[in-house]
């Protein structure tokens, strides 16, 4: 690399113009270069599965979110709004990055890509005032992410239940119940089918305002 290459390089910033209007610098986010539709719409356009799928649509991080969120509410009923928040949001630097980087591709990306997420993701937390969960809170994250990812694996992606497991190695089993079922139908969608973008993002979008409203005053008040 030439030293006029280098210098370029070095000067050069990941920024994305977002459909509100507003610039996000990857590298160092400020918390409030994006609106919640920015970040909805970002969720919305972004898949799972390297965008695989065996449906017509592949499988948006937004929808996955809100699977996500269900479960976990089905385990501890009456889920706080700030651990609601938490679920909605665990995935959302990968709305920010418009990429959701399967896990085993994450070590060949190394370091500076563990980085850029982490990065977003303390953007996130300041953002959204997300709580510093508990090992025990995050052991149930854990679980509902784990049931959720295997239950899209068998019933949107298509691997077989023996491949789940041997391949790639999730121990939970899939969910036969969709846990998006009422608002699929409500959407006119079947049970387990990747939802349109404008669909999902209306509906995490949503979900996201509603949690917010239930949340204590004082921590409201301090949130854009």
């Amino acid at each position: 690399m030439s030293s006029d290459d280098a210098k370029d390089r070095a000067t050069q910033r990941p920024y994305v113009l977002l459909p509100s209007g507003n610039v996000i610098d990857l590298a160092n986010p400020d918390p409030h270069s994006w609106t919640d539709h920015d970040l909805a719409l970002g969720l919305s356009r972004t898949y799972r599965w390297g965008g695989h799928s065996a449906w017509p649509r592949p499988l948006s991080v937004a929808q996955h979110s809100l699977s996500v969120l269900a479960i976990r509410e089905q385990a501890s009923p009456g889920l706080a709004p700030s651990l609601a928040l938490y679920e909605l949001l665990h995935d959302a630097e990968e709305g920010l990055l418009g990429f959701d980087c399967i896990a085993p591709l994450k070590a060949f990306l190394g370091a500076p890509f563990a980085e850029l997420c982490s990065r977003l993701t303390a953007a996130i937390n300041d953002r959204y005032a997300l709580p510093d969960i508990t090992a025990d809170e995050y052991r149930l994250h854990k679980a509902a992410d784990r049931i959720a990812a295997a239950s899209e694996a068998h019933h949107i992606v298509g691997w077989s239940m023996t491949q789940i497991t041997n391949d790639l190695h999730l121990s939970a089993a899939p969910l036969m119940l969709d846990p998006l079922a009422m608002l699929a139908e409500e959407g006119g969608f079947q049970p387990w089918e990747p939802w349109p973008s404008e669909y999902a993002g209306a509906q995490w979008l949503h979900r996201l305002q509603h949690e917010r409203k239930r949340l204590d005053p004082d921590v409201r008040g301090n949130l854009p």
